[in-house]
């Protein structure tokens, strides 16, 4: 792989010099994952390229998933077998070749409620399993497994004995999705996209009938530059119409959003080996392991508040915990959720008036000379996603478009992946930090783990656990400031690592100490310190508040009046 740029506060004041100075074939809106493996593909397929969010990288629904790499199990009784095949051979893909270090299997039980079931459920997954096999790229997550009630229990013991009559387990794939977004991101940028956040377009560029460019706002400073672009890519998620809209015209489809809710409890509240997939009257809900944490969701329901910043209510609450604890022998209460998270999905709309029902097929479209639209899709089939959109490029740009490469292109991290996890103990040893903590560092970070290690060489303090937040390490939050792009509190605490979900403070107790931490990287003095610390302080309080609301329209009044450290207008100013 080529050398990682930093993406640090030098290589920002680059990239804008770079937007300003030199057209490019390739523009991309929106840094959710759809939008970075747009760039990674343009930039892969030689075509230059930017790659502009005007928040953070995957800071709306890339961040706020159930962070499964997933085929899809319930589209199978749609018959989309298209989509669960597709997604099958992405999870594959991620899991041993692109992403090993982030991307990682897991095992679910499906309990069985009735006898009856069990034909039906095995046949569903004999045909789940089949379809991973298909062109599998190595040997196949293990196939699914036939459990009594007994057997079930002992792998999750915190079932009640009446609330299945027997189970199957089956294997699916998870992931941390704000970090991998942020490495498809770095990885573009490794293959020579321009990579920017806090970069708002506001305003479209046309000539002869055609778009031409774009000027971005640094959301920052304020400070304004026109980009010459031969073709501009909308990859906005729940966004793609309010950027339309800047663009003109109309779009050739609509994306509604779908809020979902998730609770993230501590680990013993639940005792179980696996994870868990429960029907509902809706659809799914799933009890997924993630690390000291389970993270139990999700809700589906329609939103058309702000988009920025979903809210989830004590009514979403509610019903996540009404309907897991039909199946817990210990119910889970208000007081046993460590964290809360809303996102919304960018579904297509026309299909159902009903959000669960919307398709989770994705649409590129051309809607006028120099513009490609992306969205759809789920977070799994980003790639393919991304490389139909780049495949559309090729109607605006001057020179032929080879096809896609990135079927062969391990993000950042995974190269090396698999010799260090052998030289795990010597990591360990020659840090002197313990093998769990190399282990953790390994896989958030991949082969990149000694450079991430080596910002602590002259200054041994950065290897201490982060105040109030133990399972990470103070080097890493000045590595997402120096090399992944964080500009704010809010990226570090909520997206680089995820400290605000996973904390019973939700981050505050660690603000202040990682306020000072990256200061120095960052160029922040006293009053920005105070200014950062006191606005994540804000959100959190806001949040808090918005999960005791009734409703969804009591929960967003409560969470918009928190400060925003980003004053984007494109978006909200269109809703």
């Amino acid at each position: 792989m080529p050398v990682v740029p930093a993406l640090g506060p030098e290589r920002r004041a680059r990239a804008w010099a770079e937007l300003a100075e030199q057209p490019f074939e390739v523009l991309v809106v929106g840094g959710g994952v759809t939008g970075a493996g747009v760039a990674l593909d343009a930039a892969t397929r030689g075509l230059r390229t930017a790659l502009v969010e005007a928040r953070d990288f995957a800071s709306g629904t890339s961040s706020r998933s159930s962070k499964l790499f997933h085929g899809g199990l319930r589209y199978l009784e749609s018959f989309d077998f298209g989509l669960v095949r597709e997604a099958l051979h992405e999870r594959d893909l991620s899991v041993t070749r692109l992403a090993p270090h982030l991307v990682k299997p897991v095992p679910f039980l499906y309990p069985l409620t009735r006898h009856w079931e069990r034909p039906y459920v095995t046949a569903g997954l004999t045909l789940y399993d089949g379809l991973a096999r298909v062109g599998a790229l190595s040997t196949p997550l293990p196939p699914q497994r036939h459990l009594t009630r007994t057997g079930a229990r002992k792998l999750f013991p915190a079932l009640k004995p009446d609330a299945l009559v027997g189970a199957v387990r089956y294997y699916d794939a998870q992931a941390d999705d704000a970090r991998h977004t942020l490495s498809v991101a770095r990885t573009a940028a490794a293959y020579g996209a321009t990579v920017l956040n806090s970069a708002e377009v506001v305003k479209f560029h046309h000539a002869g009938g055609r778009v031409t460019g774009v000027r971005v706002r640094d959301v920052e400073t304020g400070r304004e530059v026109d980009v010459q672009a031969e073709v501009v890519v909308n990859a906005t998620g729940v966004w793609t119409d309010d950027i339309q809209t800047l663009v003109g015209g109309r779009g050739r489809f609509h994306v509604r959003a779908s809020k979902g809710v998730h609770i993230v409890v501590p680990r013993d509240r639940i005792n179980g080996e696996t994870g868990l997939i429960l029907r509902t009257e809706k659809s799914v809900l799933f009890v997924i392991p993630w690390g000291s944490h389970w993270i139990v969701g999700t809700t589906d329901t329609d939103w058309d508040l702000d988009k920025a910043h979903p809210a989830a209510s004590r009514a979403d609450i509610d019903y996540i915990l009404e309907h897991v604890n039909q199946v817990l022998a210990v119910p889970l209460s208000h007081d046993d959720i460590t964290g809360v998270y809303a996102g919304l999905r960018p579904l297509l709309a026309g299909e159902s008036e009903v959000t669960s029902q919307l398709s989770r097929e994705h649409a590129v479209a051309r809607p006028m000379p120099g513009v490609v639209a992306v969205a759809g899709g789920k977070y799994t089939t980003y790639r393919p996603m991304a490389a139909d959109a780049v495949d559309a490029v090729a109607d605006d740009v001057t020179r032929s478009v080879p096809p896609s490469v990135t079927e062969n292109i391990p993000l950042v991290g995974a190269e090396g992946y698999h010799a260090m996890v052998n030289q795990l103990h010597g990591l360990s040893e020659r840090w002197g930090i313990p093998h769990f903590r190399a282990e953790h560092l390994l896989n958030r970070y991949g082969s990149e783990t000694p450079e991430v290690l080596g910002l602590a060489a002259d200054d041994r303090s950065l290897l201490e656990p982060v105040s109030g937040a133990e399972e990470y390490l103070m080097v890493e939050m000045v590595w997402g400031a120096s090399h992944e792009g964080a500009l704010h509190l809010d990226d570090l605490l909520a997206r680089r690592t995820r400290i605000s979900i996973e904390t019973p403070h939700r981050g505050v107790e660690s603000a202040e100490p990682v306020a000072r931490a990256v200061a120095g990287v960052l160029g922040w003095d006293e009053a920005r310190i105070r200014n950062e610390v006191d606005s994540y302080r804000a959100r959190v309080e806001a949040e808090r508040r918005s999960q005791e609301a009734a409703d969804d329209q009591a929960a967003d009044a409560v969470r918009i009046a928190a400060p925003d450290t980003r004053a984007v207008a494109v978006g909200r100013a269109l809703v």
